[in-house]
């Protein structure tokens, strides 16, 4: 028997065949019309994104900051504020391994793309794919152009379409050169700094005209990071960039391999590691405050001398780190403040702080702080101008005045006592005693005289320094009493010039008057000089060197000073914290003195020996511009002083 037939199978093969071709067609056309759809949406977005892009031809005028750039009184740049353009270079004008640098690091297909490149952005896709997260970018120069002087910073689609959009616009409308120029001279490279000459002439002191191959390779490197990669905040890792930079150079022929040998041959010498205070920062940007009241025209580049002395400075703030990374922590001392004057007034060092980066607080011209006994011998001042001999005896035993009765720091009295005595020992009973002879209203008009601006309260406790005041003030008193009595007021701004080299101010020098008696400030300079030598302030001792000096520590410890001079310079240290807690056991004797000798040693290093102008006793008739003490009042003081030392 024959096996029965199979169906044929061909009639349900074929209806498959034409449903499979029916859903072809259909995915074709969905296909098509998703992409019709789909370019219109792309269309429409563009076209909304091209609305209110801004006019290339203003490519050649960016608004910018004007510049203020800071020098120190040996011309040497340490601060600029603002936005600094350098000189308008061009391809011609730079050696050539500067563009190639930035093409070799940023847009090697630069000459080759017409303004995005594809390929570009497909690698720096893949790339970024691979490692996770963005590590490479596929912005050409010319987007970073379009970006840099068009767009905000803001990352979003539509601005990175638009900066598209402007580079495809200004491929079409410039020469690869044309933009190449604009690029060089409108690139941010950190810093402040606008355009290579810029940056050349801020991190190498130089025009753009003689830069090396290392030093073009080190701003390239700038235009991933221009803060990371600063060789001013650290110099071995913009090195290390400049390496990668050449590299990329070798690869793409620019230069050899052995010139790039040469050109990482040595590591870089290192700038100056400023101490933590910030390489004269709080000294910048106090001046930059006062430029304002000084110039009309503040909308122009200018360039401002100062009086900073920058060995000074940098000394200071170098040994300000070294004390308190030594002992703040044991001695919970968070801040400090240093002020040193010339004894034409002008400030040579001016540290606000102990680091700038963390707080720009300026504690040297800002912070209200009571200054303690280093108040005393404005008190002494006043007094010895009344008749009060160094040799005069009182009788240190405890006083009341109204409802105020201080006692002695270290809790003794010592009965009787001469006046120098006195003051080296920092002794509160015998100032308020003296104070209460002088008198208030006279103990506040020579503090005035001789350059406290701020308020006084008139009690007894102003004696001992109750009254706060800041340091550059405390230092301006020093500085007058090292010139004699004579007003000498603090200055920090020398010249301030445009960049055409018109000058818009210069200090005008003149002679300080004489405002409290010059033999008076003699006879306590003195009295200051035996403080350091067998007083409260021997820790600030300079040797042979003369110095005078006063120890300042205000109740529970919160305050600690050292304030004194020498022939060539007046300073004032200041130790505390803001929160104004108490230190544990820091007086003005101890690490302020010892900070005060070691920046002095460093500040007196190779100066000659100039001896102090003291006196040494009687003040009978001294006659100078501030007039003469007379025979009624020193009577009167004598009949005081008989009163309290019997």
């Amino acid at each position: 028997m024959a096996p029965p037939k199979r169906r044929a199978q061909t009639p349900r093969r074929a209806s498959v065949n034409r449903s499979s071709r029916g859903f072809g067609r259909f995915l074709l056309h969905f296909c098509l019309l998703g992409a019709i759809w789909g370019g219109l949406a792309v269309g429409l977005y563009v076209g909304y994104c091209a609305l209110g892009l801004p006019d290339i031809h203003e490519v050649t005028q960016p608004p910018r900051r004007p510049s203020v750039t800071v020098e120190a009184a040996d011309d040497t740049v340490f601060a600029r504020y603002g936005d600094l353009v350098g000189d308008h270079v061009s391809l011609s004008d730079v050696p050539v391994y500067v563009p190639q640098a930035i093409i070799a690091i940023e847009d090697r297909r630069f000459y080759h793309h017409f303004g995005v490149d594809v390929w570009g952005v497909l690698r720096a896709l893949t790339r970024n794919i691979v490692a996770g997260h963005t590590v490479q970018g596929g912005s050409t120069l010319t987007q970073q152009l379009a970006k840099n002087l068009f767009l905000s910073p803001e990352r979003t689609m539509k601005r990175k379409v638009q900066e598209m959009l402007l580079a495809l616009w200004l491929e079409h409308t410039y020469t690869k050169d044309q933009i190449l120029t604009a690029y060089l001279n409108r690139v941010y490279l950190g810093s402040g700094a606008y355009g290579v000459d810029a940056a050349a002439r801020t991190y190498f002191g130089k025009s753009a005209h003689d830069l090396t191959i290392r030093e073009a390779a080190i701003i390239a490197g700038l235009l991933r990071a221009p803060s990371r990669f600063s060789p001013m905040h650290d110099p071995l890792q913009a090195f290390d960039r400049a390496k990668v930079v050449m590299q990329a150079m070798v690869e793409e022929g620019y230069i050899t391999d052995a010139q790039r040998r040469v050109a990482i041959a040595s590591l870089p010498t290192p700038t100056h590691k400023p101490g933590m205070g910030g390489d004269g920062r709080y000294f910048a940007d106090w001046i930059y405050d006062q430029i304002g009241p000084l110039v009309e025209d503040t909308e122009q580049d200018m360039i401002v001398k100062t009086t900073l002395d920058l060995r000074l400075e940098r000394a200071a703030e170098r040994q300000v780190d070294t004390i308190i990374a030594k002992q703040g922590g044991a001695k919970n001392v968070s801040e400090v403040a240093l002020v040193t004057l010339a004894p034409d007034g002008a400030v040579r060092a001016l540290t606000g702080g102990r680091d700038y980066h963390l707080s720009q607080f300026n504690r040297a011209t800002q912070a209200m702080r009571q200054p303690g006994s280093a108040f005393k011998p404005i008190v002494y001042l006043a007094a010895i101008e009344g008749g009060l001999k160094p040799e005069d005896v009182i009788v240190d035993e405890p006083v009341t005045l109204g409802n105020y009765s201080p006692s002695n720091y270290d809790g003794r009295y010592r009965g009787q006592v001469t006046a120098r005595e006195a003051l080296e020992e920092s002794i509160n009973t015998v100032a308020v005693r003296l104070f209460a002879r002088v008198g208030a209203d006279k103990v506040i008009e020579t503090a005035h005289d001789l350059g406290i601006s701020s308020p006084l309260e008139r009690n007894a406790a102003l004696a001992l320094g109750a009254s706060e005041v800041t340091p550059l003030e405390l230092a301006t008193v020093y500085a007058s009493l090292a010139a004699g009595g004579r007003a000498v007021t603090p200055f920090a701004i020398e010249e301030i010039d445009n960049r055409t080299g018109q000058v818009l101010y210069r200090h005008n020098n003149v002679t300080p008057p004489q405002v409290v008696d010059a033999g008076a400030v003699a006879t306590l300079t003195g009295m200051m000089e035996d403080v350091v030598h067998v007083g409260t302030g021997k820790a600030a001792a300079l040797g042979s060197r003369p110095v005078a000096g006063k120890t300042g520590t205000t109740s529970d410890y919160r305050d600690a000073w050292f304030a004194g001079f020498t022939g060539d310079y007046t300073t004032v240290v200041w130790m505390g914290n803001d929160s104004n807690a108490p230190m544990k056991r820091v007086t003005g004797g101890t690490l302020p003195a010892e900070l005060w000798r070691n920046y002095m040693a460093e500040a007196e290093a190779g100066l000659p020996e100039v001896a102090l102008n003291t006196g040494g006793g009687v003040i009978d008739s001294v006659i100078s511009g501030a007039g003469a003490v007379t025979d009624d009042v020193s009577k009167a003081f004598g009949d005081f002083i008989n009163s309290v030392t019997h």
